[in-house]
């Protein structure tokens, strides 16, 4: 192992013990993730760096060894955060700042800096069983999946935190639309999205869209065209997945061809243990004419005309309650039901980090966690947990 390399294992192992986890591997792809997007100078800093947002002088009384002073230090962490190493938000008019998880977070933040190689080595590292096992480890998702507005009826009683016109008219500007990067991902990869050919369709809110603003990623655009984006993506098809929190700093809208996201959750033998929906699409058999649309539209493989039954059938254990399936119905068969027990997301994303935090499981949680997902996909039928 070369010098630099320890700079570069000592933050793995810093990232590692926040959030979402960032374990080691064999092979080591984890540290050319690193290099790609940090220096060794970068990645010292950042290994001193909490996931909770900290002002300047707070940061710099723990890393004073490293640099002179504190405005040099701010020019090195805005340098890190352009390109897309670590997260900053403004608390009381100062520039705070705190590490970022790899997703849902550093790995967002690259859009503009893809390369082949760089997919290549994150392809490798979160196919790795151990980043698998660290990103479904967090106690909540770091995303949730809410109802296209088209498939909610007044009878729902829909929080606002489920109802993304109101989530985007009670949120903080700014606001910063940007390319989907999973799609900018597949595209480079030499594929295409089957569900649109849109590429701007994601949405930064609040702090998320000041830092891409600032790092030149995305364009700044007024609420109502936000809202108007948001409603061609749902007219297409696609799946809103906010910000696991009630007030929301993104709305990704996402495909199952090529959102990372939904990609996971089709791999999982029961994918809802870890995901956030309080819905559930329900069908009316005797309104079914088994036309398909409803299996053409969903992007989890969670409903499937049944040749016996004659109608479509919704699987309860992977059903995200987005509602797509609800639209596309021609014959008004589908519609959505509210689960028994709604389930409240925290206020902010710092909240979430901390509960994430609080309750991160340990080696042997992660034991436990491996033998459900086994005995799961035997269950199941599957040939491996994370099925491809």
């Amino acid at each position: 192992m070369v010098p630099n390399d320890q700079i570069y294992v000592r933050l793995q192992e810093h990232l590692d013990n926040q959030t979402v986890g960032f374990p080691a591997t064999r092979s080591g792809v984890e540290l050319k993730i690193l290099k790609h997007i940090f220096t060794p100078e970068e990645a010292e800093v950042t290994s001193h760096l909490s996931y909770k947002p900290e002002p300047i002088q707070t940061i710099f009384n723990r890393v004073g060894h490293l640099v002179e002073t504190p405005e040099e230090l701010e020019r090195l962490l805005d340098r890190i955060q352009k390109k897309g190493g670590i997260e900053s938000t403004i608390k009381n008019g100062l520039t705070h700042y705190c590490c970022a998880p790899l997703v849902v977070g550093m790995y967002e933040l690259q859009i503009g800096r893809l390369t082949p190689e760089f997919i290549k080595d994150f392809n490798e590292y979160t196919s790795n069983k151990k980043f698998g096992i660290a990103f479904l480890s967090t106690e909540l998702p770091q995303m949730r999946t809410i109802p296209v507005s088209k498939s909610i009826h007044p009878r729902h009683h829909v929080n606002t935190f489920d109802e993304v016109t109101s989530l985007v008219q009670q949120a903080e500007a700014p606001f910063a639309i940007l390319e989907c990067i999973c799609r900018k991902k597949i595209e480079i990869e030499g594929h295409s999205c089957k569900v649109t050919d849109r590429k701007e369709t994601c949405l930064a809110i609040g702090s998320v869209a000041r830092m891409v603003l600032k790092s030149g990623n995305g364009r700044e655009i007024a609420r109502d065209e936000a809202l108007a984006i948001l409603e061609q993506n749902q007219q297409e098809g696609l799946v809103l997945q906010p910000s696991n929190t009630e007030k929301v700093d993104f709305i990704c809208s996402c495909c199952g061809c090529c959102c990372g996201m939904l990609a996971v959750h089709k791999s999982l033998p029961k994918p809802l243990d870890f995901w956030a929906t309080n819905f559930l699409a329900i069908v009316d058999a005797d309104k079914c004419e088994a036309c398909g649309a409803c299996e053409n539209s969903c992007q989890v493989g969670a409903v499937v005309v049944s040749e016996e039954k004659q109608s479509a059938v919704v699987a309860p254990a992977r059903c995200l309650g987005c509602g797509v399936c609800v639209t596309s119905c021609p014959t008004d068969a589908i519609t959505l039901s509210k689960k028994p027990a709604e389930v409240r997301p925290p206020q902010t994303r710092e909240d979430l980090y901390d509960i994430i935090m609080t309750n991160k499981k340990n080696k042997l949680g992660k034991i436990k966690l491996t033998g459900k997902l086994v005995v799961d996909t035997i269950r199941k039928g599957q040939t491996k947990p994370f099925k491809s």
